[in-house]
């Protein structure tokens, strides 16, 4: 639990007047600015997130620069959204903070009681999350919205995999960049160059690669030892996958230069993953839905009535064609064919999941109307090429979504006015 609001330490108040007198701005953002007891504060989150996950902290004045300009970039990216009129109402945050804490299995009020017994803020709690979910609004519509994926492209990667035989293979890859401007000098090149051929013979003598991340890199994963997590080889960004496929576990890359500047990456470990088995099952219903002349009450009551009919012997499949309106369905006896885990509304996969074979629901109510079902049939099916197209269409994304946001921070950043403050006295 802890580590979960470690994150949010952030938001947390200042109660000490000292540290009310003696902050001062240490970056103008656009029209915004940074205070040092804002850094402060986040700069005790990050440690407090190393050290519960291990990682040996870097030295102070470049775990705090590093800090400072995530910060810079979070707020580059809210100014952002107010432009774009992207904005969160109370109703959002408090149904996603509930579900925060539905999740670790407490109330709301229990909720709130654990984070004023840690030292936080919830109203600052509050404004934390409506910021996340602003900024994952403004990629969703800057970036993930504009990406699309090919049958062919998901073809492409399948048959790659299948050239490749390592269709069950994954990676787990740890990354740190040194970054370019979006249109460098040969002055900043060089001595971007420079900095990368030093930390990958640093690390070719043994220097811990996750310390290295959060001491040097500009990746987006830093703080997290530039871990990337577990990867199937169609999920590896483009520039990468080259000389991972000829890497050993626990062998570091050579430089890798793109747009973004010099890359060099880890692979960690790797591992086998399994055949996709789903219980699929065989389903009729009977719907009647609610309108200006079928009350809620009246649906339930034609379809008790045609229950307790089939239980004593009247055809399903009958009265499903004479009385259900579902249409479609309904042609077919009620019979929704073999379906697979998520594809029917939840409120109809409980009840479905809950029977037994033969078996008959009470009737219930979903978004579509009343119902009552039958379970015919269970089978184990192999989804496995089924799933594989779905990942490959997720991963293809994810690949496209992660180079494409890449890019776009950069020009964010390259285009805001930023003006450091930090080492000022």
């Amino acid at each position: 639990m802890r580590l979960l609001f470690a994150g949010f330490l952030a938001c947390q108040t200042f109660n000490s007047l000292a540290d009310v007198e003696l902050d001062r701005i240490v970056a103008v953002v656009e029209n915004d600015i940074i205070m040092q007891s804002e850094l402060e504060l986040k700069l005790r989150t990050v440690v407090g997130q190393m050290r519960e996950q291990g990682i040996q902290l870097p030295p102070s004045n470049v775990l705090e620069t590093q800090i400072l300009e995530r910060m810079i970039l979070m707020k580059i990216q809210l100014q952002k959204a107010e432009e774009t009129g992207i904005r969160v109402d109370d109703e959002t945050l408090n149904r996603t903070i509930s579900n925060i804490a539905a999740g670790n299995n407490v109330s709301l009020s229990q909720f709130k009681d654990i984070l004023e017994k840690d030292g936080f803020s919830y109203e600052k709690f509050r404004e934390n999350m409506r910021e996340e979910i602003i900024i994952s609004r403004l990629r969703q519509r800057q970036v993930d919205n504009r990406i699309s994926i090919t049958n062919k492209e998901i073809d492409n990667a399948l048959a790659n995999l299948e050239f490749q035989g390592k269709t069950e293979t994954e990676y787990l890859l740890q990354h740190i960049l040194i970054s370019l401007p979006e249109a460098p000098t040969p002055d900043e090149e060089e001595q971007a160059l420079l900095v990368a051929t030093k930390v990958l013979e640093d690390l070719n003598t043994g220097l811990d690669f996750a310390t290295m991340a959060t001491t040097i890199s500009d990746g987006q994963r830093a703080l997290e030892g530039g871990d990337l997590g577990w990867r199937k080889k169609n999920e590896i960004p483009t520039i990468f996958s080259t000389q991972i496929a000829t890497m050993e576990k626990g062998d570091i890359s050579d430089l890798i230069k793109s747009s973004s500047g010099f890359h060099i990456v880890k692979l960690a470990d790797v591992r086998s993953s399994e055949k996709h088995m789903i219980t699929q099952t065989n389903a009729r219903h009977i719907l009647i839905k609610v309108d200006e002349l079928t009350t809620a009450d009246d649906a339930w009551v034609k379809l008790e009535q045609l229950r307790i009919r089939i239980e004593g012997g009247d055809d399903f499949a009958k009265l499903a064609k004479a009385n259900s309106d579902d249409k479609l369905s309904a042609a077919q006896g009620g019979d929704l064919g073999w379906s697979s885990p998520g594809r029917l509304v939840p409120q109809f996969e409980k009840v479905m999941n809950q029977l037994e074979i033969d078996e008959i629901s009470q009737p219930f109510e979903t978004q579509f109307g009343w119902h009552i079902l039958q379970v015919l049939g269970r089978r184990e099916h192999d989804d496995t090429e089924n799933a594989r197209r779905e990942k490959a269409s997720e991963t293809i994304r994810r690949r496209k979504s992660e180079e494409a946001h890449q890019n776009w921070l950069r020009h964010l950043r390259d285009e805001a006015y930023v003006e450091y403050r930090l080492n000022e006295n």
